[in-house]
């Protein structure tokens, strides 16, 4: 492992996925999912949509967690500037997918390290560009049947089976997954939550 918990480390998510990340990582931490209304503002930007969901998911964590550095984070995927959530059922997984095809989308990520008791909140936006290939309405409805797109926000995980609708990304793929590592590693480093654990004396 290439780090170690200095700190008690609270995760505000459920997330399977950015579960996992932080295990690989080595960190020790406890969950505690939120939930909070996940409504956009009127006229709200996706860039501030998001950054405003994992400020009030940290803030609701650190409300029962004020001892402990908080993590929190929302993601979200947009064509322009519209957010595409997870759909409803196979028909609006069908239009995404069909909208998104041959285009470039952007995957937000707002990001959110906090700590109460110390008054410490460093949050930023994380962008990644996500080009699909131009496949056609059969490839989609492929996909759709795996089941994988329904709970997946833009109907698809990168993660999984669906990383073969991508052509290419620029910036960053765990960003993409839920959780961009170097941007949170950088805030737990900066921190002095996190250390780095010396395996070898030359390299």
């Amino acid at each position: 492992m290439m780090f170690y918990t200095n700190e008690s480390i609270v995760l505000a998510s459920g997330s399977p996925r950015r579960k996992k990340y932080l295990e690989d990582l080595g960190l020790t931490f406890s969950l505690y999912p939120v939930t909070i209304n996940e409504t956009p503002l009127p006229d709200e930007s996706p860039g501030n949509f998001v950054l405003r969901m994992a400020t009030e998911k940290g803030e609701a964590a650190a409300l029962q967690h004020g001892d402990s550095w908080i993590i929190s984070g929302d993601t979200v995927v947009c064509l322009d500037q519209n957010i595409l959530g997870k759909p409803f059922d196979k028909a609006e997984a069908f239009t995404m997918l069909i909208s998104l095809a041959g285009r470039a989308h952007t995957v937000r990520t707002g990001i959110c390290l906090m700590h109460a008791d110390k008054r410490i909140s460093s949050c930023t936006v994380v962008e990644t560009k996500v080009v699909f290939s131009d496949f056609d309405e059969s490839v989609a409805r492929a996909y759709i049947s795996s089941g994988e797109s329904l709970d997946k926000a833009g109907a698809y995980g990168i993660q999984g089976r669906g990383a073969f609708l991508v052509e290419s990304i620029e910036g960053s793929y765990t960003n993409v997954v839920g959780l961009p590592l170097s941007e949170l590693v950088n805030m737990l480093l900066q921190n002095k939550v996190i250390g780095m654990r010396n395996t070898c004396d030359h390299v």
